[in-house]
Order: C-alpha cells, then sequence, then structure tokens
C-alpha cells in the first residue's frame, strides 16, 4: 500500500539522522523490524542488521539488501511535504529521500511480497561521510553472498561498480603577524594554501578521474595575517594504480607549494575506498533487469565515479548492484521524489525478491 509506505517514509524524514548522530533513527527500526517479523541489532559501530525469515519458499540461499541510515547536512528539523505527487522538504533543509525512501521501500516490499528467501537488511552509519559505517559492519553476522543496495537515483541504471577514492586532508601553520603595521613579519597560511590548491590539477582529469578541494578554512580576523589554515581535497578514479598516482601527485605539489611559501604542512591521506566492479551479467544484475523491466525500465548497467557501500561489500566479496529508488536532487535542499517512483521501486524489489526465490 502505497499510503502507508509514504506514511512511514515521512515519518522517517522527521527524525534526525546526520551522519555521526542516525541512534534515533536505528532505535527507530529496532521498533519498527520486529512489528512486521523480523530481528533487528546493532554491531559494535551501532550498523543495524536485522532479519526475516523466508515467505512462501524454502530451502533458498539468504539475499542482502541494504541502505544506509544518515543524511547529509542541512538535515535537522526536516518537513516533508506533498504537492502533486511529489514529495520535499517544505523548509531549509534536504529532503532524506536519500536513503531513508531506499529503507521505507525495502519495509514495505518485505511487508507485501508473498513469496522470498530469507532476507538479511543492513543499514550503515556515516555512510556520507566517507563509508564509515560499512567498512566498520560486523561480516559476521552476515551469511548472504549476493544481494541490492538500495541507494541508486534513476530507476534506469543499475550500479555495478565504482572508483578508488582518496581523502587528502591538509592543515598548514605560518605565522601571525599585524597585517598593516609588520606584514613582512608573518607568513600567510592562507597565501600558501591558495598557492597550494592553484598548482593542483583539479576537476575532470580524464573519462574515469576526478580531483576536487571542496572545503577551506583559515584566519581569524581581516588585519592579521593568518598564521593557520586548512583545506580538504579528494581525488578518485575507476583504476585504483590512477587515483594512487594522482593523490601522492597532489601531496607532493601541496607540500612543494607550501613549503615554498615559507609555511609548514601537515596531510592525511585517506583510502576510504578501492576501485571494484562486478559484470555487468552478474546475477545480481540480471535480476534487478528483470525485475526493473516489469515496472517499465530497460535498466543500463553503469560505472560510477562516485562511490556507495557496495564497493565495501563488492571489495568483501559479497556481490551487490545498485538499484534505484527514484529520489531526484539528492543533498540538494531541492531535492524531491515522486510517489509513483517509489511504488515501482517498491514493486521492482517485490519481483527481485520473488525472482531470487525461484
Amino acid at each position: 500500500m502505497s499510503e502507508r509506505m509514504v506514511e512511514q517514509f515521512m515519518e522517517m524524514v522527521r527524525i534526525d539522522s546526520e551522519s555521526g548522530e542516525e541512534q534515533a533513527m536505528m532505535d527507530y527500526l529496532k521498533k519498527a523490524i520486529p512489528a512486521q517479523g523480523g530481528q533487528a541489532e546493532q554491531d559494535a559501530y551501532g550498523n543495524l542488521i536485522a532479519k526475516f525469515p523466508e515467505k512462501g519458499c524454502s530451502g533458498k540461499a539468504p539475499v542482502l539488501l541494504s541502505c544506509h541510515a544518515d543524511t547529509v547536512k542541512p538535515g535537522k528539523g526536516i518537513e516533508p511535504v506533498i504537492a502533486d505527487g511529489i514529495i520535499r522538504s517544505a523548509g531549509e533543509t534536504i529532503l532524506g529521500a536519500d536513503d531513508k525512501a531506499g529503507i521505507a521501500e525495502v519495509l514495505e516490499a518485505l511487508r507485501t511480497a508473498e513469496v522470498h528467501p530469507p532476507v538479511e537488511f543492513a543499514v550503515s552509519r556515516q555512510e556520507e561521510v566517507g563509508l564509515l559505517g560499512i567498512k566498520e559492519l560486523d561480516f559476521s553476522k552476515l551469511s548472504a553472498k549476493r544481494g541490492f543496495l538500495m541507494d541508486n537515483d534513476t530507476l534506469e541504471t543499475i550500479v555495478i561498480g565504482g572508483p578508488s577514492y582518496f581523502a587528502i586532508d591538509v592543515a598548514i601553520r605560518g605565522k601571525a603577524a599585524h597585517a598593516g603595521m609588520e606584514p613582512e613579519k608573518g607568513t600567510s597560511a592562507i597565501l600558501a594554501a591558495a598557492k597550494a590548491i592553484c598548482a593542483l590539477r583539479l576537476g575532470r582529469l580524464d573519462h574515469e578521474t576526478t580531483a576536487n578541494v571542496g572545503v577551506i578554512e583559515g584566519g581569524l580576523i581581516r588585519n592579521g595575517v593568518p598564521d593557520k589554515a586548512s583545506f580538504l581535497a579528494e581525488c578518485r578514479s575507476s583504476v585504483h594504480a590512477k587515483a594512487q598516482a594522482l593523490a601522492d601527485e597532489m601531496v607532493a605539489t601541496i607540500e612543494r607549494e607550501v613549503i615554498g611559501a615559507g609555511a609548514k604542512v601537515e596531510i592525511q591521506v585517506d583510502n576510504l575506498c578501492q576501485a571494484v566492479s562486478i559484470p555487468a551479467d552478474a546475477w545480481t544484475v540480471q535480476i534487478a533487469q528483470r525485475a526493473l523491466k516489469t515496472v517499465g525500465y530497460e535498466a543500463e548497467p553503469i560505472f560510477i565515479t562516485g562511490f556507495t557501500d557496495a564497493s565495501i561489500y563488492n571489495n568483501q566479496g559479497i556481490e551487490m548492484a545498485v538499484v534505484g529508488i527514484g529520489a531526484k536532487d539528492e543533498h540538494a535542499t531541492h531535492e524531491s521524489i515522486a510517489i509513483e517512483d517509489m511504488v515501482k521501486a517498491k514493486d521492482a524489489l517485490i519481483e527481485m525478491l520473488r525472482l531470487a526465490a525461484e
């Protein structure tokens, strides 16, 4: 029933769960899941793992479904509204369809499916800030070897791979001085940061490689030579060796430019995930394509340069295809989702579960 699914979705998006603050959402799920016949627990990191018994079949291998509980900012005080069959945020926040629409669709599919194999349902924390939750997931609590991540936007594609991703955090220390009276006695950390950023190769470097600086901070007062500055950079590529080489290049460039400007620098590099893909004709892809065809989509397998929890699952040997939830403009305050698309995503998932039980 779409009304019940929509009502639950709107109830969930009203629960604040920005990355790192997901416990209220997990508490909600720990009550909702047993109410429909599942068992739910949290692992040591706070990820939720639920299990639902098979229905209408027997002796089938379990299937893993997965979503994430956290949202990006601004994600507090969300008030969803419906107009012309479209759900949006009423205020200056994101909607949180990414990924609570996925959770709502999974729960409704499990409520209404007449047939499904045993289902394991994993809901991760802190996906939006670097896949932190899934990287700490207690995989010993899972037995499924294949499944579906409900975290793609469009129903027209199935994500089969993601890139290697490097987060590069830079802290620069210069020397403070009065900007008007004796600027020559100072070393501007902001200027050093600017020189480093200008020297980096940024943007789309080729069809499979990108680099970016997304945050820069520094200084305290207008008339002071700033002694501190920092910035957050990233690079990614569908080829791990290229991502690694680019990260090394960025570090070397930053060090050269900052030191050349007379400042000191500390750089932290974190390889948050490694490039991985599954075959375009993998079991999960074929099942998803067949199911999506029943709701009107000839879904195409694609490799993206964004990253999802599926990268970690696939690196752990669990075949995961990423399928759509119907959301649009995720991470923006004009994020929205059509009720019709939520229903299609739910119906396609029901068919995936039926096919998995054959």
